[in-house]
């Protein structure tokens, strides 16, 4: 038989075996931020088609509501984002051009982790002089694993109410995540042994979970409220604090801007340590387990 023949016997061959592969309907994803679109993917797998809003080189509170989003959101069946008002600034313009009302706020299409998990710095007053405050607490959850397997519970179990026909699917994905995350948290824990009690530097209120978790001690934030962009009379304010009140590290989100942070590396003599923040703000940082593999390892070597 000739390579023409036998081309085109095998091309309809293909296609039936591709079609075999490919659920007939892939639940539409809209994630908010790439650890939650990386989550989804671990428990859904092909039962999801996923479009992520934001990538971690960009700062989460600030997004523009352009119209591939407002599509997006338009034909989600689930969304799946932080809550906590991260996305005040942002989210409720998209649901509002959308007009999608299976993903409106209280709809089981709309999914928010921070509804999972226990909130640090949850603010006794709120004040908008203090800066970027938010009323349910810090909502930068994702820097502390033990919420992401928290999450991932409840959002198994949403997925199992939305798509009921792969109910099964979504558990058995879930507990396989389970396994390998409680094995990697083990790991990451003797990891990061060394690192409890340092003293550190944030640029931004982004690590408090992180903090917890390791068990690091914030001296300061570059920030002097959250949000605010510290002013060159208020970097000599931190760097006379460190003075009397040493650190060992300065912690910034890839996403942040370096240049506060190194103008105080420079003068205190102490590294920066850029950590992912979340999935893809690394080369290393590709999925959830290589998003904590390199937050460690980047503390860890700037820890030397």
């Amino acid at each position: 038989m000739n390579t023409t023949k036998l081309r085109f016997i095998t091309l309809p061959a293909l296609t039936m075996l591709c079609a075999l592969s490919t659920p007939a309907h892939a639940l539409k994803v809209f994630a908010c931020e790439p650890e939650w679109a990386a989550l989804t993917k671990e428990l859904a797998g092909d039962q999801a088609s996923i479009y992520t809003a934001t990538n971690a080189l960009q700062d989460p509170h600030q997004v523009q509501a352009k119209p591939s989003l407002i599509a997006a959101v338009r034909n989600a069946e689930l969304m799946v984002c932080t809550g906590a008002e991260l996305e005040a600034g942002w989210l409720p313009v998209l649901l509002r051009q959308a007009g999608n009302p299976a993903v409106q706020t209280g709809q089981p299409g709309q999914f928010n982790a921070a509804d999972y998990v226990r909130k640090l710095e949850v603010p006794a007053r709120l004040d908008r002089a203090d800066g970027d405050v938010h009323a349910s607490g810090n909502p930068h959850i994702q820097t502390d694993p033990r919420n992401i397997a928290a999450v991932a519970q409840a959002l198994a179990k949403r997925l199992s109410e939305l798509d009921a026909a792969h109910a099964s699917v979504y558990q058995a994905r879930l507990q396989d995540f389970n396994t390998r995350w409680s094995q990697a948290m083990q790991r990451w824990d003797k990891m990061a042994a060394p690192l409890k009690g340092m003293p550190i530097v944030v640029q931004h209120k982004g690590f408090p979970y992180l903090e917890s978790w390791l068990g690091l001690n914030e001296v300061i934030s570059l920030e002097p409220k959250p949000g605010v962009e510290p002013s060159s009379a208020y970097l000599s304010t931190v760097l006379a604090q460190l003075q009397k009140q040493p650190a060992k590290v300065i912690i910034r989100a890839a996403y942040n801007d370096g240049r506060g942070s190194q103008w105080l590396s420079e003068r205190a003599r102490i590294p920066v340590a850029v950590l992912p923040f979340t999935v893809g703000g690394s080369d290393k940082a590709r999925d959830l387990f290589g998003l904590f593999d390199d937050t460690i390892e980047q503390l860890l070597k700037a820890a030397k």
